[in-house]
């Protein structure tokens, strides 16, 4: 058995400690772990999409003209013709924003959020009917991204207490008008399973979790199952409102499950968006639902848009490579090539996000 020398300069210790590895390995810290594959299996590293693509999940992650000219860069270095962008915002800040993306590029389409400032007034909704509508002659495209991760949609971002969950009748106006306008609406609904789990042993998410972990204790918070139940009774309340839930739903975890909501429900779409890592562990069964439901799933990133973020998700949509991993990825499981046909590929990348967006107002 091999030991290593350590000295300990602590207040007390006056000579070497020999430390095991055993002993070494009960003090190592998840933060600072960081596994290199040991495996010598061919690699594949794609430096753009096989075929055009349609980033159908962007925000404004660029904030002046020089870093969006950048971002265009990027996007043409990537084979990507379009990217969505939510910004959650109305009024003057969705006009800044919607002048600044698109006076810069046509590769932008710019989509804005609701105004549930006076949700509890009594000129609800008509104040938010009357801006939303001003907000599509604009030019917004789309309403997104909304969110509930349990405790319903924020009044504001920054806002720390119960808001309203989207089956809330006070949404039914709203929603029901973005149909007739031919505006879809993209929903975050909850988090990763792992993020409601208990933080403990048996969590094997607990390397993410520990920062995005969801308090179920929180006083009207509602746990996944809760979140996604109230989203599926707005989206069968409003049948001629397109719908894009983001993320899978949340629940790559179950897709029995989340295959039979999409059945019940021809007006909800899917995005892929920040899922990669998620769903690439299970590849195989990944793979059969893309396959399956390759008519309503629509390519996103919802990252920074760097390059190498990029070439990240062509990697484990588009190749097999086995037991890798990436830069800067949250969790600290190997990654899996999912290796999609390039029929799927050419869907989910573009035919899917071109056919929802040309259908708009139809």
């Amino acid at each position: 058995m091999k030991w290593t020398i350590c000295l300990l300069l602590a207040a007390g210790c006056s000579g070497p400690k020999i430390v095991s590895p055993q002993d070494m390995a009960d003090t190592l810290k998840l933060k600072d772990y960081e596994p290199v594959s040991v495996f010598r299996l061919e690699e594949h590293h794609p430096s753009a999409a096989k075929f055009s693509a349609i980033d159908f999940h962007s925000h404004a992650y660029r904030k002046d003209e020089a870093g969006i000219r950048e971002w265009v860069k990027i996007l043409d270095d990537n084979n990507i013709e379009k990217v969505i962008v939510y910004t959650y915002a109305f009024g003057e800040e969705f006009d800044r924003l919607y002048d600044l993306f698109t006076g810069i590029s046509d590769k932008f389409e710019v989509w804005c959020g609701l105004d549930m400032t006076q949700w509890d007034q009594p000129e609800f909704p008509d104040c938010a009917l009357k801006e939303l509508e001003r907000c599509h002659d604009k030019g917004a495209g789309g309403v997104g991204e909304l969110s509930d991760k349990g405790m319903g949609e924020r009044i504001s971002r920054s806002v720390r207490e119960p808001g309203l969950h989207f089956n809330d009748p006070k949404f039914d106006a709203l929603f029901e008008k973005c149909g007739e306008l031919g505006m879809p609406v993209t929903i975050h609904n909850g988090d990763p399973i792992w993020m409601y789990e208990p933080l403990d042993a048996h969590n094997d998410g607990y390397m993410n979790a520990k920062e995005w972990w969801i308090d179920l204790s929180t006083p009207g918070m509602l746990d996944l199952d809760g979140v996604v139940e109230a989203f599926e009774e707005c989206v069968a309340r409003h049948p001629n409102t397109t719908f894009i839930a983001c993320h899978l739903i949340n629940i790559n975890h179950d897709y029995a499950r989340l295959g039979a909501i999409m059945d019940r429900h021809p007006n909800l779409w899917i995005d892929i968006s920040a899922r990669h890592q998620e769903t690439c562990i299970t590849p195989r069964a990944t793979k059969r639902f893309y396959e399956t439901y390759q008519d309503r799933i629509l390519f996103g990133t919802d990252n920074d848009p760097v390059t190498e973020m990029y070439h990240d998700q062509w990697r484990i949509l588009e190749t097999e490579d086995e037991h890798f991993y990436l830069k800067d990825q949250s969790y600290h499981w190997p990654m899996q090539g999912i290796g999609l046909s390039d029929g799927v590929l050419q869907k989910i990348y573009h035919d899917n996000a071109a056919r929802l967006l040309s259908s708009r107002g139809q």
